[in-house]
């Protein structure tokens, strides 16, 4: 019989990659969207829907997310502190397997280094990355549930703020205006969710606790993903590059070590990522 999966925050722009996936690893996906849906700020209804869809295993991907507002949000708090508690009651109720979303911004961002392993320090400068950093930690305490912490790095895909760099470059080459950008030269991680979510499904499956990076393991500069764009588009005319300023304090490189999520989950499925970088142009 499959077992029971409540999957939260399944409209969101992680959660929505994750159900698929989930179901054809054979879990019965119960979704928080749609016809079911629950605030899980309130612990009534927290306690109601574990009771009514009895799950076995959580991924829990809801969090407030406002684009150019959750990094310092207070809201940051108002989910550390509910995901506790939702964590604690499923424990409670003999919960067997708790997945929680995490992000590179709780590592330190010194010093440099080509990859990211997951026993790099943990010093989040963010309330967001604080919050995340604390319910990774809070997850681990819980005794006799079994925890795995997924580390996102960046990401863009279906259902991405049109603000955010990939959509809003796209947004300019298809209106054939400059697309402005800053110097270009910082180096990142970028894996779409399609892939995200593959590998998000294979950890839930997997016996495997703690941390796990899920990325695609390959660095490429902000500049190369923006010309590989334009490329796409066929206007590699349009790219600005230093139109805009970089950020104070920008990190020159955050590559993801995957070698947890490739050796140990055995999610080995490559990346894509120019594949899917070309889907989003498609009709």
């Amino acid at each position: 019989m499959a077992e029971r999966l409540l999957l939260t925050g399944a409209s969101g722009f992680v959660g929505r990659a994750l159900a698929a996936p989930l179901a054809a690893r054979g879990f019965e996906v119960h979704a928080v969207a749609g016809p079911l849906r629950a605030n899980l700020l309130e612990e009534a209804e927290q306690a109601a829907l574990l009771r009514d869809v009895k799950p076995t295993v959580i991924v829990h991907a809801a969090w407030y997310v406002a684009h150019g507002r959750f990094w310092t949000a207070p809201e940051n708090t108002d989910w550390l502190d509910a995901s506790t508690a939702l964590a604690r009651r499923f424990a409670e109720q003999g919960g067997r397997r708790f997945i929680g979303i995490g992000s590179c911004a709780e590592y330190a961002t010194e010093p440099e280094a080509a990859l990211w392993p997951e026993s790099r320090a943990v010093a989040p400068t963010t309330p967001y990355g604080i919050a995340k950093a604390t319910l990774s930690a809070r997850l681990m305490a819980l005794e006799g549930l079994s925890v795995a912490w997924a580390r996102l790095f960046h990401l863009f895909g279906a259902g991405e703020h049109p603000d955010r760099l990939v959509p809003s470059v796209i947004a300019a080459l298809r209106q054939g205006r400059e697309a402005r950008c800053a110097s270009g030269r910082p180096v990142r991680d970028f894996a779409s969710t399609g892939f995200v979510g593959e590998a998000i499904a294979a950890l839930t499956a997997s016996a495997v606790t703690g941390p796990v990076n899920i990325g695609a393991g390959e660095g490429r500069s902000i500049r190369d993903l923006v010309e590989t764009l334009a490329r796409l588009a066929g206007r590699p005319d349009l790219p600005r590059f230093g139109a805009l300023l970089d950020r104070p304090g920008e990190v020159p490189v955050m590559v993801a070590d995957t070698t947890r999520l490739r050796q140990e989950v055995g999610f080995t499925a490559p990346a894509g990522t120019d594949a899917a970088l070309a889907a989003l142009f498609s009709p």
